[in-house]
């Protein structure tokens, strides 16, 4: 199952976070934000496919989320879970813990913010249009 999001680099973007990134719907951000690593998104949970949730949902779903622009790309396997619901407005967030609240998009996520290579990180600082591909494969 696969969904496609479409965002935006900003110049804020820090991407330090040693524990979650973040997926925003949000236009602005500032320099507080350390785990975002795009904004403007086109989707948020409420706004993906009802079969991608259900498949997140499985204890056993694979998450894995890649980021593309330019010629770089940002690959990062995580895992769903049951308690995951996707029903905050703005917000889509990958952890390395197990927490889940209704931002929670994947858990026990093998990078972070931090974890972006500079390349990628150099892009997601520019405007430019980031496109992340989300696929979950909940068949184990």
């Amino acid at each position: 199952m696969v969904e496609e999001v479409t965002a935006h680099g900003h110049r804020n973007i820090l991407a330090t976070n040693k524990k979650t990134f973040e997926i925003t719907k949000e236009p602005r951000l500032t320099e507080r934000g350390d785990c975002i690593v795009v904004v403007a998104a086109d989707k948020s949970g409420p706004s993906l496919n009802e079969t991608f949730k259900r498949a997140l949902r499985n204890a056993r779903a694979k998450l894995t989320v890649i980021f593309r622009v330019g010629n770089e790309e940002e690959v990062i396997q995580a895992w769903g879970s049951p308690n995951i619901t996707l029903s905050h407005p703005t917000d889509l967030v990958i952890r390395k813990s197990n927490f889940v609240c209704r931002r929670t998009l994947g858990i026990k996520a093998d990078k972070t913010a931090s974890d972006f290579s500079e390349r990628m990180l150099k892009e997601l600082k520019s405007s430019r249009k980031i496109l992340i591909e989300l696929i979950v494969d909940s068949s184990e």
